[in-house]
This record gives C-alpha cells, sequence and structure tokens, in this order.
C-alpha cells in the first residue's frame, strides 16, 4: 500500500537518528502509513492529556497485551505490558499442543479518573478487567464471570462503564452495563444488529455515539451513530483493506481534531495499524481527506509536528539484567531455564523440554519489521550437550532453526530445520545434513524479506563471511494453523531428553536489508 524504503530520509532530515528495517517520520513534518511496519494488530489506542496509549493482540505470547506510548501518533515506543503470565490454562504452558492463536487478544483500553483500564476476553475464559494508575503496571484484573467476545469498554459522560460485545458469525451487538467499581455486569440489552459484526469499539462526540464494527467477511468496517448507547443506530460502510484497514476507530487530539486508526492484514509481516486524518461530514466521520476521501493516506502530514523520532527496541546487548520490552516468549516460560545474570552482558539460553522447535518451550521472540530486516546474533555454543538443539531464525507458519545440534559423541555440529504447522500438527524437515563445527563462537544470520516473503539463514565463523545453509523458506502468515501472528524472530534451545546444556547469546541486533 506504502511506498519508501527503510532509511532514505528526505532533504531536511540529516543528523535524524538512523531507523532498524522501516521509519515512518519523515523528518519533514510528514510521515509514511503505517507508523508501524510490524504486525501489531486489533489497535485501541487513547489520549489521556498529551498522551497517546496503544494496546495491541499478543495471543500466546509472553508477557502479553503490548502497550506503547506515543507524543503523535507516529513515533511510538513500547511501555510495559499489561499481563506478565498467562493464567488458568495448561496450554499456557504449551500443554496439549499449546495456545497458539489463543490466549488473549483484541483488547479494550480507556481511561478514567486517574485509571487506566483494559478489557480482554482470554479464549476459553471470562472477560477480565485490568486497571493500574500507572501504565507501566503493575496491573491487577477481575474476572466479569461471562465470556465477551471482543469486549469494547466505554465510559460515559457520567462516569458509567459499558461494554459492547458483538461475534462476526451472529452480528448481533449486546450493550452490558457494569457496576462503578467495573468489576460486575449489572444489566444488559441487545442494542443493534448488523450481520458479521464484531470488533466493537464506541466513541462519543457533540452528543453523538458512534459505534465502529470490522466485517470480516469483507475486510471491511461500518461506523454506525446514535443519540442513546441503547440506539436505535443508523449505519454505514466505511473503509475496507483495499483503502486502508477493517478494524479500527477515532482518537482524539487536544486541538479537539480527530484521526482515525485501523488495522490492515499485510501479508507475511501480520496485521499492522494505518494512522489516518479523519474530516466530518454531516456529522459522520470520514477516513482521509476532502480531496481524497475514503481512502488512508500512504503519506500525511504528521499530527501533531514537533516531536522527535521514536521506535520500538529491537536491538539488545542483553547487558541489563531484565529482558528488553521487545522480546516476548512463545508460551509462559520457564524461568529457570534461562538467565541474564549467570554470565553477564549475554543471555543464557538453557535447553527447555521439547523435541521440536513448534512444542519447544522458551523460545524467545519478537516482532519481524518490513520491508525486511536482518537479525544478528553472536552464539557462544561452548555449553551444548548432545541432544540439544539451539539456535536462531524465523518463527510462524513455517519455522527456519539455524542450530548448534549437540552429537551422541560430544561434538556439535550445524542443522538447518523447518517446521510447518499443519492442520495435523508440526512437520519438521532437516533441509541439510549435519555440518561439523570446529569453531566455539559462530555468527548466525536471519534475513527477512517481506517484499518477496522469503528468508535466508546463513552462518558466518569470523562475522565477514557468511554462509547461507538450506536455501530460502517462506514467510507465511496463517490464522488457521500458523500463530496468528507476523513472522517473528526466534532464539531456542531444547532438548527431548533432561541433560541439556545451554547456548550463550553475545547480544542480538537488527538492520535494515542490504
Amino acid at each position: 500500500m506504502v511506498g519508501g524504503c527503510a532509511g532514505q530520509l528526505p532533504a531536511g532530515a540529516a543528523g535524524a537518528a538512523p531507523t532498524q528495517a522501516w521509519r515512518s517520520d519523515q523528518g519533514d513534518g510528514t510521515y509514511l502509513n503505517p507508523p508501524l511496519n510490524a504486525d501489531y494488530p486489533d489497535p485501541d489506542i487513547i489520549r489521556v492529556g498529551e498522551d497517546f496509549y496503544f494496546v495491541s493482540t499478543t495471543f500466546a505470547n509472553v508477557p502479553g497485551l503490548t502497550l506503547l506510548h506515543s507524543k503523535d501518533l507516529v513515533n511510538w515506543d513500547i511501555l510495559s505490558h499489561v499481563v506478565n503470565r498467562l493464567e488458568g490454562r495448561p496450554q499456557y504452558d504449551l500443554a496439549d499442543g499449546g495456545a497458539y492463536r489463543a490466549g488473549v487478544y483484541a483488547p479494550s483500553l480507556r481511561h478514567r479518573d486517574g485509571t487506566f483500564y483494559v478489557a480482554v476476553t482470554p479464549v476459553g475464559q471470562s472477560t477480565r478487567i485490568y486497571q493500574a494508575r500507572d501504565p507501566r503496571g503493575p496491573w491487577t484484573f477481575v474476572e466479569l464471570g461471562q465470556e465477551l467476545f471482543d469486549p469494547a469498554l466505554f465510559f460515559d459522560d457520567d462516569g458509567t462503564a459499558y461494554l459492547a460485545s458483538a461475534i462476526g458469525s451472529d452480528g448481533t451487538i449486546t450493550l452490558y452495563t457494569l457496576d462503578r467499581t467495573v468489576s460486575r455486569i449489572s444489566g444488559s440489552r441487545v442494542v443493534h444488529y448488523y450481520q458479521g459484526a464484531e470488533g466493537s469499539k464506541i466513541v462519543k462526540r457533540d452528543g453523538w455515539y458512534y459505534l465502529f464494527n470490522s466485517i470480516p467477511r469483507r475486510l471491511g468496517m461500518t461506523v454506525s451513530r446514535a443519540r442513546s448507547l441503547f440506539g436505535p443506530w443508523e449505519t454505514r460502510a466505511s473503509i475496507d483493506d483495499t483503502t486502508g484497514g477493517h478494524q479500527g476507530a477515532l482518537v482524539d487530539l487536544p486541538n479537539g481534531d480527530y484521526y482515525g486508526f485501523v488495522m490492515l492484514d499485510a501479508g507475511a509481516k501480520g496485521r499492522v495499524t494505518n494512522i489516518s486524518p479523519v474530516f466530518w461530514r454531516d456529522g459522520w466521520p470520514i477516513w482521509g481527506t476532502p480531496e481524497a476521501p475514503d481512502r488512508v493516506p500512504a503519506r500525511a502530514p504528521k499530527p501533531i509536528p514537533g516531536h522527535p523520532f521514536r521506535e520500538p527496541p529491537a536491538s539488545d546487548t542483553f547487558a541489563s539484567r531484565t529482558l528488553g520490552l521487545q522480546w516476548q516468549w512463545n508460551h509462559n516460560p520457564l524461568n529457570d531455564r534461562w538467565s541474564l545474570a549467570e554470565r553477564p552482558g549475554w543471555l543464557r539460553l538453557k535447553a527447555a523440554p521439547g523435541d521440536q522447535l513448534w512444542s519447544a518451550r522458551n523460545t524467545l521472540v519478537q516482532k519481524g519489521q518490513a520491508p525486511g530486516g536482518r537479525g544478528e546474533v553472536v552464539v557462544d555454543a561452548t555449553g551444548i550437550n548432545p541432544g540439544d538443539v539451539c539456535g536462531f531464525g524465523t518463527f510462524g507458519k513455517f519455522s527456519g532453526q539455524l542450530a548448534v545440534a549437540g552429537q551422541p559423541d560430544g561434538s556439535r555440529a550445524l542443522t538447518m530445520r523447518v517446521t510447518e504447522a499443519t492442520e495435523r500438527g508440526p512437520v519438521v524437515d532437516t533441509r541439510v545434513a549435519a555440518l561439523p563445527l570446529t569453531a566455539e563462537r559462530l555468527w548466525l544470520r536471519t534475513d527477512m524479506d517481506f517484499r518477496t516473503e522469503r528468508a535466508t539463514l546463513s552462518y558466518s565463523v569470523d562475522g565477514q563471511r557468511f554462509t547461507p545453509v538450506g536455501g530460502t523458506l517462506p514467510l507465511v502468515y496463517d490464522w488457521r494453523t500458523g500463530t496468528f501472528q507476523g513472522v517473528q524472530f526466534a532464539l531456542s534451545c531444547y532438548n527431548p531428553g533432561a541433560s541439556g546444556g545451554h547456548l550463550d547469546i553475545d547480544g542480538f541486533t537488527l538492520t535494515p536489508l542490504p
């Protein structure tokens, strides 16, 4: 949908901070969509004073529900995660096939009287309301006793709390009233019906209530309006994936203007969030500009000028005693199987239970970035034991793992393994026979090119000359059998036995593809 190339800045942007793989802020008062060219799906964005907050789906990844912060809707940084650990189902610990494509998704973010609230429904569990005075946490939660699909939290002008819920297989939109403590449902009422509607969000402006719904069957969005939350509602079609996206709503600026945010299905990188100017016609919000209505612009003036370039972290030296906020585990981790303290300046991944990547505990991931990114790690394989498979690569529908494998005789070899997630379970393809290794220090590289939707894995013994291994592998987004996320970078170490060793990683670096 958008043009532009990572790292290329317009005149006047000289001296700006370098980008990782994508730069939205062009340094001349304009930005490119999407502001974050990576998988940040099911967005909900609010403003509190002069600060914007953005919460996003993370499924089974831990910590979960990423919360970002911005001053201008363009330059974002990761602030925290709402959920430290997933509780209540053994699948969150990778039992019974795990919780890929489940977990937590479609969160709703609101603020009232100095408290931040996030409503979310973990798959198969009751809806939860998380709250915190500080968006950095700590967050606590209560359960409402019902499983409400895609809950949309809304506080009216008098402080009354509501949740709207609709599931696309039906389209009936039910409004639930909550008590003042936002911890109990006190009533419910069907307020609207629109075939296929889900992903509801409610915004109020000038005495009108606006209800936004995603219509997944046609990858489009509707907007409805009414003078009362209980209807009657008048509904119009809005934008769709050919013009910008299909799930989102509005956020107001300090000056009273409005911008739209909307999710777009974008291939192997996953689902991105676009930010769009909005203008009003006869009391209806129109995405885009009067000159180009009903379309999210590829490039537009920044909503609020003057704020500097920022981006979520990606590269990591592992010098801290805590993992960077860009990292997540594939499911709940085994905390005794990893360390940042045992070898300061290194991440130590101890072999966790698993016989192949898809079912292995403690795989550490972060989002791939479009249009293309090169991830590189330096590893020390001294601690590899027989049976260990420890390495670096991609994680998704197809997961490519360039790994050091401990051999029965105590030697080590390099292997390339591809795991395909299917309806019958994961299928492992060992691309190359084990290549004997004598070096203890290796450079492992993963190139993801989302323009061609292919990845290449390679290694080096000197950090200069890299050798590709196993050919290319596909980058695929698949909500049916994959992770329901864009392809991620993955660090892993597992062993089907009980005598595993460890892999030490001396930093991760992400740069644009050459």
